[in-house]
């Protein structure tokens, strides 16, 4: 293996230090590598193959003497770096450092474009954090909450693998949205295919294809369902859901910041609501869909809370 300069001349004066003859040299101050130098010195194993090498002449040992003050001199050094370099690499010691994971955050109300260095794009919705990991043999992303759309680089020897709420999406080159909420992982691809399904089962997996939508939630992916990829969605302020809990669409409408919605009551967070709505008004969406499904909406302080309405029972739109 090579070593830097700045390195190899570390080595080589430990080196020196190490096999010094004079007395002169022990009151000098032991170079930064010295150590590492004693101790491969001083290695059993090292001490052992030479107690089995042939006793030698003191005529042998004044020569080889000179040979080693010859060798430290014109760059003979290099065998000792060597040798060192091969067990500090055995060691760990010149290994490559891991990659460090790159963090991509957002608030409520911000989104983020982010283009990654292997050329695909991630677009944050608010309230979003992620990791991303980039390695020769593969792409790695950590999402630990919110929502994003992956448009990822076609890379055959590098697939792109996105874990998130226990859901595991794996592709080579396609576009998808991902959005975690409390009712589950929501995946929905809008170019290519993805494999999705349980990140820490092999095998327990669908197979998503462009135009299609699936929810994963109690430890599997439900069967998808077809939806219009062509038209706007949350990067251009549009929500398109299909029985979706009403406790998920308030996330996805406090990723847009402006009055804060509390989580609503138990009897409505189940409540599945379906349509396409404008995401620049959430009272006004929230008080047109209540006139439907049997809530109202009050402004408690900053905030906006759901209460049922009285005598509902917040099952089903109203006819």
């Amino acid at each position: 293996m090579s070593l830097n300069p700045a390195r190899r001349t570390a080595l080589h004066d430990a080196a020196r230090w190490a096999m010094r003859e004079d007395d002169a040299v022990l009151h000098e101050a032991p170079p930064a590598a010295a150590g590492e130098v004693q101790a491969m010195l001083d290695d059993r194993a090292l001490s052992d193959a030479m107690a089995q090498l042939p006793r030698l002449s003191d005529a042998d040992i004044r020569a080889m003497r000179t040979r080693r003050r010859a060798a430290i001199g014109t760059g003979g050094i290099v065998g000792i770096v060597a040798i060192l370099g091969i067990g500090g690499w055995q060691a760990g010691w010149y290994r490559a450092a891991a990659p460090v994971p790159a963090h991509y955050e957002t608030a409520r109300g911000q989104m983020l474009d982010v283009t990654l260095a292997d050329g695909s794009l991630v677009h944050l919705n608010g309230a979003t954090s992620l990791d991303v990991t980039l390695e020769p043999g593969r792409r790695s992303v950590t999402m630990r909450h919110g929502e994003a759309y992956f448009d990822v680089a076609h890379l055959p020897d590098r697939p792109f693998v996105v874990r998130a709420g226990g859901a595991a999406t794996q592709v080579l080159g396609t576009a998808f949205n991902l959005d975690i909420a409390a009712g589950g992982v929501r995946l929905a691809v809008y170019r290519g295919k993805v494999r999705f399904g349980d990140a820490a089962a092999k095998g327990a997996a669908v197979i998503v294809p462009a135009g299609w939508r699936t929810r994963f939630a109690d430890g599997r992916a439900q069967p998808p369902t077809r939806f219009d990829a062509a038209q706007k969605d949350w990067r251009d302020g549009w929500l398109d859901i299909d029985a979706m809990p009403l406790g998920d669409l308030i996330d996805a409408l406090n990723r847009r910041g402006g009055p804060l919605i509390a989580p609503p009551p138990q009897s409505l967070r189940g409540l599945a609501v379906s349509g396409r709505f404008r995401l620049d008004s959430p009272h006004a969406l929230l008080d047109a869909m209540g006139l439907a499904y049997g809530f109202r909406t009050a402004r408690v302080g900053t905030q906006l809370r759901l209460e049922p309405t009285a005598g509902n029972d917040a099952r089903s739109p109203r006819p």
